[in-house]
């Protein structure tokens, strides 16, 4: 199945602790149909001090289910994502809009 968010895609957080929060993607994982969003789902880690790094309390994203993240369109609203084809090929568009992303 062709995925509907991708790394870079501005989303809105749709449930959860950080509601209404929005973010870009860094990374997806489709296998376990989750992504992390930068600054979103924000906890602490603590990483020990080494040679190329410092140690102590770091933040670190952690990942979101896709299901709780819906894409932003280019009015700033979450959007439904659909596929149609133009020409021979497959592209991603905004159902609200019907703009092509």
């Amino acid at each position: 199945m062709a995925a509907k968010l991708k790394k870079g895609d501005t989303v809105i957080v749709l449930t959860g602790k950080d509601k209404g929060k929005k973010g870009e993607i860094t990374s997806v994982s489709p296998k376990d149909g989750k992504a992390v969003v930068e600054g979103i789902n924000v906890a602490i880690r603590h990483t020990k001090q080494s040679a190329g790094a410092q140690g102590g309390r770091m933040p670190k994203a952690m990942p979101i289910d896709l299901s709780n993240l819906a894409l932003m369109d280019k009015e700033g609203k979450a959007t439904r994502v659909g596929f149609r084809m133009e020409g021979d090929k497959k592209v991603r568009f905004a159902k609200t809009t019907g703009e092509a992303i």
